[in-house]
């Protein structure tokens, strides 16, 4: 797995023993290359793909770096000794203003063994991954919490809270992790570590500037100038291919790597043989638009059973995203074909206005502008007092309308959340939920859509996509299948010129009306197929849901794995039947995705906890209890 891994503080075996654990954890599924150096009180280590791995030491300071960075906006090829010691330099006066100037994707790692000094970080969107662990007097970090758990001062006892937000969002929304005594680093923050303690900050942030006044034809210059680059940065220095799903992103990314390499583009897509799921014809018109080097897979149920596994396995946190699978056989499809780097297209809706769910709270915004005295005094009065299962469609919609409308942001965001439709008390057992706080999740978005810097509700929402939809969810999706498949991946549309580009682009040309992406759209007119411009938003969605009420041996699969999960404490055992008996064939697009979550919980837990299940292992889940020995953590101190 690419990333940095060390520690700085005191160490329970030589160093050397400590490096070849933490290193044979970090390389075992895509073999990475690695450089490593170690002293009495540190280790340090880099893993990467291809030419993204940096490991040296200047003026008695240890550095290592993995990724695709820039310096001072810049591109390098690959990370180099003179970048490490200007950045080494810099940090002397101040770490903020140098991390700063490097750009790009990456994640870092400084130490000063005879100051007792590390300095962590990760990039500005969170590509990159760092779990920290802060014990004693030790500092240990690795890219994932399997590698950290590795040394031998590492203590991992599973959080009960971390398993109901992982229902809730289908995955571990960071800074949190599925273990008590861990902490990932979250999008362009830092972690100093000096003087015995640990304290983490922000160096950069997202601010919108929402005024920004410019022609249409000065707006298309700058941005297609911001993509162009973007590609252009990250196709160097190797063979590349590009994900192509048919969609405005994959295609834009797609037509220009062809433009800056003056030759056929490597593309790759993945279809399914399941009725209103396959992209396939938008990608094979993308791919004849843009004369690509076109290649196809489709995915099977039989993919799937032999695949989840092994998606279980690589992910350190319980991870739902069931298109995991099909980006994994995507990115093997172009490793076999001798593609060293592949281009994803993510980041385009969460910058540009792209998910649907924005067009909805447009509608929603309407009623927003009704005086709140008119609101709270004669409408909602109104709509609470008529019966909603009857009269006029028209009258009922209206009612309906209100009814959520006049719930504020950020809370009627995730009014569809599959948990909070169900109920946690019909999902959980009592006793789990007596160690939870049902309202950690709620209290996650609301501060990340509070805390934005930016006026207007949309970019707020943006704000709150970038986070849990971008960093928490599709990146590790696809950094970690590219990783399993051993191919290095990038994203053009998270360079950094597109991302401030979109960060002075208005709300409204974000989103005109209910149009989603706008400008993004507009601007390409004429580059892209009209076909691309005006299609629904689909990608890379696997039909989990449908395979799962048809396929025989996937149902008997996830089955079998259910079973295992009811013998744990956390999940009422009649709902888990219930799922799979009743919900799962009455609405399987719906409800197989909550099968999905839970099977790979469980799946999680049998490559992650030794296969644990029954009664006991349950119940010391349920309650938080660790098996390993060791103090709770030190307190960490955070600053914006």
């Amino acid at each position: 797995m690419s990333g940095v891994y060390g520690w700085l503080g005191s160490q329970e075996a030589p160093p050397a023993q400590i490096l070849d654990r933490m290193q044979d954890v970090a390389t075992r599924f895509d073999h990475a290359r690695t450089s490593r150096s170690g002293g009495e009180n540190f280790g340090l280590g880099a893993a990467g793909l291809g030419a993204t791995c940096l490991l040296c030491e200047h003026r008695g300071v240890h550095f290592a770096l993995v990724g695709h960075v820039l310096w001072d906006g810049e591109a390098r090829s690959a990370p180099d000794q003179r970048l490490a010691h200007q950045f080494i330099d810099a940090c002397q006066s101040s770490p903020e203003a140098a991390l700063r100037r490097l750009g790009g994707d990456f994640v870092l790692a400084l130490i000063e063994p005879n100051r007792g000094r590390a300095l962590v970080a990760i990039d500005r969107t969170g590509v990159r991954n760092l779990v920290l662990q802060f014990r004693h007097d030790t500092l240990i970090f690795g890219p994932s919490s399997d590698v950290v758990n590795a040394h031998p001062s590492s203590k991992a006892t599973i959080d009960p809270q971390s398993l109901y937000n992982y229902v809730y969002f289908h995955m571990v929304p960071g800074p949190r992790t599925v273990y008590r005594e861990h902490e990932r680093l979250l999008p362009g923050t830092y972690a100093l570590f000096e003087g015995g303690r640990l304290s983490v900050k922000s160096y950069w942030e997202m601010r919108f500037e929402e005024n920004r006044s410019a022609s249409m034809p000065v707006l298309k210059e700058e941005f297609v100038r911001s993509l162009k680059r973007g590609v252009a940065d990250y196709a160097s220095g190797t063979s590349c291919g590009s994900f192509l799903s048919g969609g405005t992103d994959s295609s834009t990314v797609s037509g220009l790597l062809g433009r800056t390499n003056n030759a056929p583009a490597k593309t790759y897509s993945i279809g399914f043989e399941a009725q209103g799921y396959d992209e396939m014809e938008y990608a094979r018109l993308a791919a004849r638009h843009f004369q690509t080097e076109h290649h196809e897979y489709y995915v099977t149920p039989e993919d799937v059973l032999r695949t989840a596994p092994l998606v279980a396995q690589i992910y350190d946190q319980p991870f739902g995203n069931a298109s995991a699978v099909p980006a994994y056989h995507c990115a093997t499809l172009a490793a076999r074909d001798g593609v060293k780097r592949m281009l994803a297209g993510d980041g385009g809706d969460e910058l540009y206005g792209g998910n649907a769910r924005y067009a909805k709270q447009y509608k929603f915004s309407w009623y927003d502008r009704l005086p709140a005295f008119v609101r709270r005094s004669i409408v909602e009065p109104l709509a609470r007092a008529y019966p909603a299962e009857k009269g006029p469609t028209l009258l009922r919609k209206a009612c309906s309308y209100v009814a959520q409308a006049s719930v504020p942001l950020p809370s009627r965001y995730d009014a569809y959340n599959l948990l909070e439709r169900l109920g946690p008390e019909v999902v959980f057992t009592a006793d789990f939920l007596s160690t939870v706080d049902r309202e950690v999740p709620h209290r996650l978005v609301a501060d990340i859509y509070r805390g934005a810097h930016a006026g207007h509700w949309l970019n707020r929402l943006l704000a709150v996509d970038l986070k849990f939809t971008l960093a928490d969810n599709d990146l590790p999706k696809v950094t970690r299948m590219c990783e399993l498949a051993q191919v290095d991946v990038a994203f053009p549309l998270l360079h950094d010129s597109v991302v401030e580009f979109s960060a002075v682009l208005a709300p409204k040309m974000k989103l005109r009306g209910t149009r989603l992406r706008y400008f993004f759209k507009e601007a390409l007119r004429g580059f892209l197929p009209d076909e691309i411009i005006e299609k629904q938003k689909h990608g890379f969605g696997l039909p989990v849901g449908p395979w799962l009420a048809s396929h025989a041996p996937l149902r008997d699969f996830a089955g079998t794995t259910l079973e295992s999960l009811k013998q744990r404490g956390i999940f009422r055992r009649e709902f888990i039947d219930e799922l799979l008996s009743t919900y799962l064939p009455r609405h399987p697009g719906y409800y197989g995705t909550l099968v999905w979550v839970l099977m790979m919980l469980e799946l999680w837990f049998q490559k992650h906890t030794g296969g644990q299940a029954g009664h006991s292992a349950g119940k010391a889940l349920v309650h938080g209890q660790s098996h390993e020995h060791g103090s709770a953590p030190h307190a960490v101190d955070r600053a914006g």
